[in-house]
């Protein structure tokens, strides 16, 4: 991939927003000419930028200079980009050898940038991998989120993390392999609860040999390679003799075993004669300017579950190029399976093959089915996205009647778009936290949540002072990332979780600032605590309650909630993270084997400060320097 294409001199920006007028669009598509005159009729890759230099827009491009160039013939465009248009100060260019590259950059860049103006794949949480480790003679079973290394065997992706675990028990109980750290597995001296409960074979302590333990090991793998049939059938061979032979206790487990298999098929198993080999199915349905997508991931011919999603875009833009971003997205950190079954026609299909087979490096196949088994099973995702949307929109207009009702009580404009809540948490002053959850018409917005680590001298366990730094540094932070508030980060309502001292308190920070057209609002808790009393203290408004039934109320009280959970949760980590930590852990240059050499030896982190030069010396892999080095950190005045 080349440099980056030299930008001509930025025209001059406006101190002060303005309103979008002819001008503004004039203005754009001068700003875009001037780029035309340094541009190739090369493949690359295109970013709009905002006055404040926020990304716009990230486009892919076969002739650079072609795309842009439409960009200038506004009457041509659809109002969604001549507002982009009238919105570019500046654009940046990266030339790529291929419109391949072009492709993978742009869906890249779009995850990391979030421009307004694309289709946006928000919710990309990675998915879970059920895991086989390699390199042992006693390989594990484990769950695993994130990047896949080769010393071990990965099969997934699951939907959710509870039908890896749900999978995973069951395995245990069918071919009985360990899932303990190597560390327990070398210091055990008798079987652990796992063997007790028949869900491993204890071969820690040499109850099973290593060739007998691999041999379910490849069951297991044989099982999750989409080989079930043949695994049962074995195991109900071996079930046979076991009884022909009067061992009736090895038939009995056997049994117990097949038994495992078969609950993970009634979960996984479908009848799908047209897909047997990995497989994804990704099927979209649109109404009301609004998309759902779902996605159901087939691994050796079983279900592994499925997940809907709902990508942001304009209401204007067809389903067709709705699924082609998200699937060029969806893909940008995960390798596509052989085959992915959509349910429409997608744009460039072909650029957007060869792009999943580079990045996944082996085939790929695109296909929209027309009739037979794999349409059925791509009706079926359509029915899923289909019922998903309507269940969002349902959500969706009650979210927007009680957004009204909060508006009308606390007399805002309209219905608010983004509310943050905020709490603190701290036990006598200890790990303080204060925390702000964002929630709008989609409900909780958990991606923008946000933790502050109390850092003012004196201010955890001071409510006042832990409030009046949470808000310093969250709004300082906003005036200077977002002055102008055209990013949509700026709240439309404040909720507090306190009294008239936290209002005031916070009330002090926002005018220091110079800022005094956020809405804030305090809910103190009723009498006794008890939910359904509490009472609402506004600026220059008499304190007041609302009615003990009204879903206002409810749905005020779950804001609150969340943010009171968000506080806990956050501090317990903390404090959870304080309490395990060792002073061993602060020693540079002290790593994971010495550590537990020091902690096997001494008993305990307090030991080890305690200890003499000589002591520690004595530790098997603690040579005299490192001893001194040890030594020297717990007393540094000799």
């Amino acid at each position: 991939m080349s440099a980056p294409v030299a930008d001509p001199p930025e025209p001059p920006v406006e101190s002060k927003p303005r309103r979008r007028r002819v001008s503004d669009l004039a203005r754009g598509v001068e700003v875009i000419q001037g780029y035309l005159k340094t541009l190739p009729a090369t493949p690359g890759v295109y970013r709009m930028c905002a006055a404040d230099g926020a990304v716009l827009y990230v486009g892919k491009a076969k002739n650079l200079k072609r795309r842009v160039f439409n960009y200038t013939q506004v009457n041509r465009l659809p109002i969604r980009l001549q507002r982009m248009v009238a919105e570019t100060e500046t654009m940046e260019f990266v030339n790529t050898h291929t419109e391949v590259e072009a492709l993978l950059l742009e869906s890249n860049l779009i995850k990391r940038l979030m421009p307004r103006y694309n289709v946006l794949l928000r919710d990309d949480k990675s998915f879970p991998y059920i895991m086989i480790t390699k390199g042992h003679d006693y390989p594990q079973l484990l769950k695993h989120r994130g990047s896949r290394g080769a010393d071990a065997s990965y099969f997934g992706p699951f939907a959710s993390g509870s039908a890896v675990t749900r999978t995973i028990t069951a395995l245990q109980r069918a071919f009985m392999l360990r899932n303990c750290a190597d560390t327990i597995f070398n210091s055990r001296t008798r079987p652990c609860l796992q063997h007790q409960i028949k869900r491993c074979t204890a071969p820690c302590v040499g109850r099973v040999t290593p060739q007998e333990y691999q041999a379910q090991v490849e069951q297991a793998r044989a099982f999750l390679s989409g080989r079930s049939r043949d695994i049962q059938g074995e195991l109900a061979q071996q079930m046979m003799q076991a009884s022909e032979d009067l061992n009736f206790e090895t038939a009995a487990q056997i049994r117990d075993r097949i038994k495992a298999l078969t609950a993970i098929q009634a979960h996984q198993d479908i009848n799908i004669e047209g897909v047997v080999e990995d497989a994804d199915v990704i099927a979209a349905y649109a109404e009301g300017g609004s998309t759902c997508i779902q996605v159901f991931f087939f691994r050796g011919g079983r279900n592994y579950g499925n997940r809907a999603y709902f990508p942001s875009h304009d209401k204007a833009q067809e389903v067709e190029e709705v699924l082609a971003a998200f699937v060029a997205q969806f893909y940008d950190n995960k390798a596509a399976p052989p085959l992915i079954l959509v349910s429409h026609e997608l744009p460039e299909s072909d650029l957007l093959v060869e792009a999943l087979s580079l990045r996944a490096e082996h085939r790929v196949e695109l296909a929209n089915p027309k009739r037979g088994d794999k349409r059925r099973i791509l009706d079926h995702a359509l029915t899923n996205a289909r019922e998903a949307h309507g269940r969002r929109l349902a959500e969706h207009s009650s979210q927007m009647r009680l957004l009204e009702g909060v508006a009308e009580v606390f007399g805002l404009d309209g219905p608010p778009n983004r509310v943050e809540v905020y709490d603190n948490s701290h036990v006598q002053g200890a790990f303080a936290i204060g925390a702000m959850i964002v929630a709008g018409p989609d409900g909780f917005t958990k991606n923008a949540y946000r933790k502050f680590n109390i850092q003012t001298e004196g201010a955890a366990g001071d409510d006042f002072a832990m409030m009046r730094e949470v808000f310093q540094r969250r709004f300082a932070r906003a005036l200077k990332e977002d002055p102008e508030r055209v990013r949509g980060a700026w709240p439309d309502l404040v909720l507090i979780d306190g009294g008239l001292g936290q209002l005031n308190a916070v009330r002090g920070v926002l005018a220091e600032l110079g800022i005094d057209d956020v809405p804030l609002v305090g809910i103190a808790k009723g009498p006794d605590r008890d939910a359904g009393r509490e009472r609402f203290f506004l600026p220059d408004r008499a304190p007041f309650q609302l009615e003990p039934r009204d879903p206002v109320l409810y749905f005020l009280q779950r804001l609150r909630d969340e943010a009171h959970r968000f506080a806990i949760g956050t501090h317990r980590a903390q404090r959870a993270k304080a309490i395990t930590k060792s002073p061993i852990d602060e020693i540079p240059g002290i790593g994971p084997a010495r550590k537990r050499a020091l902690l096997h030896h001494f008993g305990s982190g307090k030991a080890v400060s305690r200890a003499g030069l000589a002591d520690l010396e004595a530790v098997e892999g603690i040579n005299r320097a490192v001893a001194k080095k040890i030594y020297d950190h717990f007393h540094p005045d000799g």
